[in-house]
């Protein structure tokens, strides 16, 4: 008899958002040190997204209208952190979130973001010690990846 299929196939890192006090000189280390060269803003949001092979490092200014929701500036005892994002494929919303509901794992509405491949859906959940995770599934519109 054959295991039924798992409704969450990763594909790998899509993206992970960092908690920055100094946007601009992360930006800086992340582009010219690590080679990661800025692909979008940062703009009003304060938000930096540069290009990490296949994924996306996101840099939130802790000061900006994003950065803020996740409290105080890192500081060694807050977290930096502010998601980890997994892309998934094939996406199936409904069964990801039976299957997540299941384990007793509540969901956010799945809405379109953008990440590593593009715009597509997305859903964020916790882990159990309270980490943000957010599943995405494959792009539906790449007309803003360069």
């Amino acid at each position: 008899m054959s295991q039924p299929t798992h409704p969450i196939g990763v594909r790998g890192i899509d993206h992970v958002v960092l908690r920055v006090r100094d946007l601009e000189r992360m930006i800086t280390f992340y582009g010219q040190v690590l080679n990661c060269p800025l692909e979008r803003g940062p703009g009003a949001a304060r938000l930096a997204q540069l290009r990490a092979g296949a994924s996306l490092i996101d840099l939130v200014d802790v000061e900006g209208p994003l950065g803020r929701r996740g409290g105080d500036a890192p500081d060694g005892r807050r977290r930096n952190m502010d998601h980890v994002c997994l892309q998934v494929s094939p996406w199936d919303a409904a069964a990801i979130t039976a299957h997540l509901r299941a384990h007793g794992v509540e969901t956010s509405e799945v809405a379109t973001r953008y990440g590593a491949q593009g715009h597509g859906p997305s859903l964020y959940l916790r882990d159990p010690e309270g980490n943000t995770v957010e599943l995405k599934g494959p792009p539906t519109r790449q007309e803003d990846l360069r």
